[in-house]
């Protein structure tokens, strides 16, 4: 697997090095997007969810529909977390393609390491995300209102949420991408796995547990799963590779790359243009 995207880092080697001559991933001046904040009121976590939206340059006047790429952070973390990824969108921006970017806030005040899964009553982090924040995304922007149209991304605990949101919900989306994820719910340390119920539970919220009904399940919904993970990442090779070999086995259509680098922003951020442009390639263009 490690050679499929050899082509994809090859056509955008140009705009990557156009993008760190232009200042780097670290920062969004300069962009030609509209970068905004908006909230709604989440009936599953019974709150305000908040959420970072950068539009493409021209959606004002186009009168275009355009596809989203959801990009979730990792965990533990605050409720203002998600306003430290900014620079996603102009990483997106250097693809080429015209997309819109949401980036939800994904904990709270009295929940930091939620791990995207729901808990009950005002505690129902995928639902929220999944189901309450695409709704209302897309009753308030101009969006490719299906999964053609619609990608969810995350790094870290983020790439978690990510594959298993995508899983659960794959009417909802057609491309899943973790960059240095892992592949269960885990404590705040990533090494020990959660109990998060009953044992279907348990699966439920496992990756490599409904690897077996995934051949069918991609047939059925077509979707690109991609993931990748530093070979010095302290915690998660493992996972990663493991999860390679499972889908292999099961004959299940995925891309997988083991890249230099650690548990870092500098390696998501030095493969940031290559991945998002591998997910908008899959999704629907802008169309009136």
């Amino acid at each position: 697997m490690l050679g499929r995207v050899a082509s994809a880092i090859l056509l955008v080697v140009a705009a990557l090095a156009l993008f760190v001559s232009a200042g780097g991933l670290g920062s969004s001046t300069g962009s030609a997007a509209t970068l905004e904040t908006a909230a709604f009121r989440s009936h599953a976590v019974n709150s305000r969810l908040h959420f970072l939206i950068a539009l493409p340059e021209g959606y004002a006047t186009s009168g275009l529909r355009y596809p989203v790429v959801y990009f979730l952070h990792g965990l533990p973390a605050s409720p203002t977390s998600y306003q430290t990824l900014a620079w996603v969108s102009g990483a997106l921006e250097q693809t080429g393609h015209e997309a819109i970017l949401v980036v939800p806030q994904a904990a709270s005040s009295t929940a930091s390491d939620p791990e995207y899964h729901d808990w009950g009553p005002g505690k129902n982090w995928e639902t929220a995300l999944a189901s309450e924040l695409t709704r209302y995304v897309d009753a308030h922007y101009r969006t490719i209102a299906n999964r053609s149209g619609r990608a969810i991304v995350g790094f870290s605990a983020g790439g978690y949420g990510a594959t298993i949101l995508g899983i659960h919900h794959p009417m909802k989306y057609s491309v899943i991408e973790s960059w240095s994820g892992y592949f269960r719910p885990t404590d705040p340390t990533g090494e020990r796995t959660l109990d998060v119920g009953s044992k279907a539970d348990n699966d439920d919220a496992s990756v490599p547990s409904l690897v077996a009904g995934l051949r069918k399940q991609f047939r059925r919904y077509p979707t690109f799963l991609g993931f990748y993970v530093g070979k010095r990442d302290p915690t998660f090779v493992n996972d990663n590779v493991r999860l390679d070999s499972e889908l292999i086995a099961a004959r299940v259509s995925h891309v997988f790359e083991l890249y230099a680098g650690a548990h870092t922003k500098t390696l998501w951020q030095s493969h940031a243009v290559v991945w998002l442009k591998l997910a908008l390639d899959r999704l629907q263009a802008p169309t009136a």
